[in-house]
């Protein structure tokens, strides 16, 4: 039975080695799939990337708020860290969106380019009704991938949204935290202090019972050396 890690960067460490393996299945699908396959398994290679980058912003978003429990000591140097995830993230959207408007202006393209279209004429600017076809087409793939771009962001916004609730629930918990722990010690300084009266209160008392015998043992020895004297005349 393995003991899990309870260092207050486990959990950030763990979210950056998730984030590191998604940005690395990513990396794989751009320079591999999304770029050598055909149109359809290309279209599949970036769906999936899509759906990868939203997990990497996610991870992203759980690192910011596992900061905020990481020792000022530690904080730099984990900041640079988030940074540096942002920045990847950040070039890999960039790819993803550039190989969208690149997929869709090849599609365009090779669809322009087909055996058997007839050259436009005065009635029909855009070629036969099929070019037309073609290119309404291709003008939906290029608003299709503008409003996932746009989901993406929305979703993003939304995280980053729910993150900053949390910090703020998290900084009213900890502040709730830090003034019941305040309250505990003063109420131990409080019962320290009344300790300390009681044992003072407590050895005088000894102390008067002392002198209390002392002065009876002297008046009983006074009583008994008068009674002698007298006895004894």
């Amino acid at each position: 039975m393995t003991t899990m890690d309870s260092s207050p960067t486990a959990l950030f460490d763990s979210y950056e080695h998730d984030f590191q393996q998604i940005i690395a299945s990513i990396r794989e699908k751009l320079e591999g799939d999304a770029n050598n396959e055909g149109g359809e398994q290309r279209k599949a290679a970036l769906r999936r990337v899509e759906m990868e980058l939203d997990e990497a912003d996610e991870m992203v978003s759980q690192m910011e708020i596992e900061i905020q429990g990481i020792p000022q000591s530690l904080k730099t140097q984990y900041t640079s860290r988030i940074k540096a995830a942002k920045a990847d993230l950040q070039r890999y959207k960039k790819a993803s969106k550039d190989l969208h408007a690149t997929l869709a202006r090849s599609d365009l393209l090779s669809s322009s380019s087909r055996p058997g279209m007839g050259p436009s004429t005065a009635d029909e600017p855009y070629g036969s009704t099929s070019d037309r076809t073609r290119l309404l087409a291709g003008t939906a793939l290029l608003e299709d991938g503008s409003r996932r771009l746009m989901d993406s962001q929305r979703i993003a916004l939304e995280t980053e949204e729910q993150g900053a609730d949390i910090l703020r629930s998290l900084r009213v918990q900890r502040e709730q935290i830090q003034n019941s722990r305040d309250t505990l010690q003063r109420a131990d300084n409080s019962i320290d202090r009344a300790s300390g009266t009681l044992k003072k209160m407590i050895r005088r008392m000894y102390q008067q019972r002392v002198v209390t015998a002392a002065i009876i043992i002297v008046l009983v020895l006074l009583i008994g050396i008068i009674l002698w004297a007298k006895l004894t005349r």
